[in-house]
């Protein structure tokens, strides 16, 4: 475990609960890319991957957490791209 795992993942944590919040209030996908985010879960990924293989601690929470808000994204992501399809067509 290292001190500097936690602090990357934590600080990448709070980042994700003002992004969902924003995709949430504003219904749209402006500014939102679900490649990076795809991206970004195959990180999680290979971290949780990597802690279940070789290093088993409890900082594979942190990357399940941040996992969860990431895909929590992504699903607002397709909502938002569905309401714009409905605005579009009315």
């Amino acid at each position: 475990m290292s001190v500097f795992e936690i602090i990357m993942l934590l600080c990448f944590g709070m980042a994700w609960p003002f992004s969902i919040y924003k995709s949430y209030t504003s219904k749209q996908t402006q500014g939102k890319s679900v490649v990076f985010l795809i991206v970004i879960v195959i990180g999680y990924l290979s971290g949780i991957i990597h802690k279940l293989i070789y290093s088993r601690d409890w900082v594979v929470l942190l990357y399940i957490l941040n996992l969860l808000m990431v895909s929590a994204d992504i699903a607002l992501f397709f909502r938002n791209s569905r309401l714009e399809g409905k605005r579009r067509v009315h």
